[in-house]
């Protein structure tokens, strides 16, 4: 079905639901959403718990255009479930990412999928079906890349992209990230639990964000892209990436990627904080690194050697 919102391209990327971020982020009027809420395809279990369902079951799945050019698209709802993964939601993304996969040759096809992945991971009341739709989703992203399809993770929501979402966003051809946008396997309070406060204080919000925030991420080389929290900064940055050629999936590039990650434990791998990685990095004024304006920050990141060098 057709889109009928609006799109805001300076609106805010996180305070934006799911259906915003698309509307923006696309041509305007060329988004075709498949499997809609009118199909009312929700989770088979939440009403086991007396829970709440949706209609799209927290992501929505379809094909439109950016700048003209054919895309396939998959936005998580951060608001519902927290954007978690489970059957229903899980079966609709592998089915884009298959889809992607098997129709990327024919010549009006999309032969990109950017994912605005907005989730704390796995859905806890789908326990194992939940876990098992994120390997499904792994391995059809993998074989979308093997075909020559190139897959961009988009992270800037209020969930970020914690757990499974974090492996996924791993996995892609590129990644755009905000500072809003945090990525981690393990969110802090798991962290803080298994290992104890004094390894990793979850209430220490500075922390977490120096830490899992997209300024780090990026200048680490975990992030293509880093974008100001406005939905057409997204746009700009998912395009400069598509332009700019996105790597071959082949065993040259996981080689370089591991190299990369070596590299990098060895350089960092005994920093107890983001600050000491940065002055590690000779970076000027380090310390006010997680303080700089968007601009000042993306001049700063450019000229890195680590923050550039994503192999994927």
């Amino acid at each position: 079905m057709k889109n009928a919102l609006v799109p805001s391209r300076t609106g805010s990327w996180y305070e934006a639901t799911a259906r915003e971020r698309i509307s923006g982020l696309l041509d305007a009027g060329t988004f075709h959403e498949f499997l809609g809420p009118t199909a009312r395809a929700v989770s088979p279990h939440l009403a086991l718990f007396d829970l709440p369902e949706a209609f799209d079951d927290g992501i929505i799945v379809g094909r439109g255009k950016l700048q003209g050019r054919a895309v396939l698209v998959a936005a998580q709802e951060g608001r519902f479930m927290g954007g978690t993964f489970g059957e229903v939601h899980g079966a609709k993304l592998v089915g884009l990412l298959r889809y992607a996969r098997d129709h990327h040759a024919e010549a009006t096809s999309p032969r990109a999928v950017l994912l605005l992945l907005d989730t704390g991971g796995v859905r806890l009341q789908e326990a194992n079906v939940g876990e098992l739709a994120v390997s499904e989703i792994i391995r059809a992203l993998v074989e979308a890349r093997a075909a020559g399809v190139a897959v961009i993770a988009l992270v800037g929501g209020r969930a970020g992209a914690f757990g499974g979402g974090g492996i996924l966003a791993a996995c892609c051809s590129r990644v755009v990230i905000s500072e809003q946008g945090r990525t981690s396997v393990s969110g802090p309070e798991v962290i803080e639990t298994n290992m104890g406060a004094e390894e990793f204080d979850s209430l220490d919000r500075p922390l977490v964000w120096r830490t899992t925030g997209g300024k780090t991420r990026r200048l680490l080389g975990g992030a293509g892209a880093y974008a100001a929290d406005r939905i057409e900064s997204f746009r700009a940055a998912a395009l400069a990436l598509l332009d700019g050629g996105i790597p071959a999936f082949d065993l040259a590039t996981l080689a370089r990627e591991q190299a990369r990650l070596a590299e990098r434990l060895e350089k960092f791998g005994a920093c107890q904080d983001a600050p000491e990685i940065w002055q590690r990095m000779r970076l000027a004024d380090a310390a006010r690194i997680a303080d700089l304006a968007d601009e000042d920050f993306n001049q700063i990141a450019q000229a890195q050697p680590e923050a550039n060098h994503d192999a994927r």
